[in-house]
C-alpha cells in the first residue's frame, strides 16, 4: 500500500472522476432495464449533476485525486470549516476496495480532527457497503435518515465526546502504517 498520495482534481481527471462515480452506481444500474446507452447517458448527466454541485456549494474545499503509485484510484473531497472537517466524498475504482486504502485515509483525517479538536462529518447512503467502516472507525449517526442518506459524525476528544479509543499499541501501529500519507 506503498505510494498512497493525494493530489489537486485537474480537468484532465474528468474522465477518470466519471468512470468512478459510475462505478459507484453499478449496483443501482444492474436493477434497470436500460440500455448500454441510456445507462451511460444518464451516469454522464449524473455525474455532470454532482461535480457541478460540488464545486458551486463547496468552493473553499479540496478537491483531491488519490493515487497509489502515481495511478489515480479514488477521489477524497474534504472541507475544513471551523468546528469541523466534512468529507463531500470518497471514492475508490472497485478494485481497490476492501483493502483498507479508504480506512487509511479517512483515518488520516480522523487524526487531523483529533489533533485540532475538530469533528469529522459525512452524508452516507444508507445502503453504502462502507458504513461498517465508518461505524468501526467511530462515526455514530447524527439526526435521522432522510430516507437516502445517513448524517454520521466522528467526535474528537476535544470538543467533547471522542471517537473510538485506542491503546497506545494500536496508536503507534497506526501512525506506522500512514507513515506516506499526506
Amino acid at each position: 500500500m506503498a505510494g498512497l498520495t493525494l493530489r489537486p482534481e485537474r480537468t484532465d481527471d474528468l474522465e477518470f472522476l466519471h468512470r468512478l462515480y459510475a462505478s459507484t452506481r453499478a449496483d443501482e444500474m444492474a436493477l434497470v432495464d436500460w440500455s448500454p446507452e441510456e445507462m451511460g447517458l444518464f451516469l454522464q448527466s449524473q455525474f455532470e449533476a454532482q461535480h457541478s454541485y460540488y464545486l458551486e456549494h463547496y468552493q473553499e474545499s479540496r478537491f483531491d485525486v488519490i493515487e497509489q503509485a502515481g495511478v489515480a484510484i479514488g477521489r477524497l473531497y474534504v472541507a475544513r470549516w471551523p468546528d469541523d472537517i466534512c468529507i463531500i466524498d470518497i471514492s475508490l475504482l472497485p478494485e481497490h476496495r476492501g483493502r483498507g486504502l479508504g480506512g487509511r485515509m479517512l483515518q488520516a483525517l480522523l487524526d487531523e480532527a483529533a489533533s485540532t479538536g475538530k469533528n469529522v462529518s459525512m452524508n452516507v447512503e444508507i445502503n453504502n457497503p462502507a458504513l461498517h467502516l465508518y461505524e468501526r472507525l467511530g462515526f455514530k449517526p447524527k439526526g435521522e435518515d432522510n430516507g437516502i442518506y445517513r448524517m454520521m459524525e466522528w467526535r474528537s476528544g476535544k470538543s467533547g465526546s471522542s471517537g473510538p479509543e485506542k491503546s497506545g499499541k494500536m496508536k503507534a501501529k497506526r501512525r506506522a502504517d500512514n507513515n506516506d500519507l499526506p
